[in-house]
């Protein structure tokens, strides 16, 4: 058998609006928890101290996420919906203007102005105002909005990246807190680098450098801030 028989596409676009949704969620719980914590721990908190920022960071973080991402999506999915409404009249106005306008974008894309017509025709014949939505305005299955999905998977996502600096905290000896810290995020974060590239098909360099690089960029900010409001305080 040859190779072109062997070979099987795999395509990750499908798991593109929870994957973002996840990815966005742990990458802003781990970055967003590890530089509080080192912020405050640079201004000589205590441990009880650390802890209960943490856990209120991640709990104001984890809602905020969900809400955030609840009315994002969801102003989009309006947006789509208003979209297709638009497309249903125009499609119940003159459905002969929408056919042209429909096999001209096949044209566009290449194909013969007859076969592009032909396909109009029975695209059009199935499903009118899928046919539009997919090659008109780009709205399919596959990529549309899902408020709730999105909702529910960052602020998952965000508890769990979250927990991370958390557990780093509770487990580190207070002097070595912020070293800890910083180590098990930044290692979290190479991680969740590399399985977000290898779940959405990328490359895994490049995505762990660039978490890892804010992850640095916002711990080492905090810790300054720490310390100049904790020599001043």
């Amino acid at each position: 058998m040859s190779v072109v028989e062997d070979y099987h596409e795999r395509h990750f676009v499908h798991r593109i609006n929870w994957l973002r949704a996840a990815v966005l969620g742990a990458n802003d719980g781990i970055v967003s928890t590890a530089s509080l914590v080192v912020g405050v721990a640079a201004a000589s908190a205590s441990r009880e101290n650390l802890l209960i920022a943490g856990v209120a960071g991640l709990v104001a973080g984890a809602m905020s996420m969900a809400s955030g991402e609840y009315v994002s999506v969801s102003t989009q999915a309006d947006t789509e919906r208003a979209d297709l409404q638009e497309e249903r009249r125009a499609l119940d106005a003159d459905p002969a203007a929408e056919h042209e306008e429909l096999a001209q974008i096949y044209v566009d894309r290449g194909v013969e102005a007859d076969l592009a017509r032909r396909v109009a025709t029975q695209l059009m014949d199935h499903d009118d105002l899928a046919a539009h939505a997919r090659d008109e305005l780009g709205i399919s299955d596959t990529v549309s909005s899902r408020p709730a999905q999105a909702a529910f998977t960052s602020a998952l996502a965000f508890a769990l990246g979250a927990f991370l600096p958390l557990a780093a905290v509770a487990l580190a000896p207070h002097n070595r807190a912020i070293l800890v810290v910083a180590i098990a995020s930044l290692i979290s974060l190479a991680l969740l680098g590399a399985v977000s590239a290898r779940i959405g098909g990328a490359g895994i360099i490049k995505a762990v450098c660039r978490v890892t690089m804010w992850g640095v960029l916002a711990m080492a900010a905090t810790a300054i801030i720490g310390t100049v409001f904790g020599s001043l305080i």
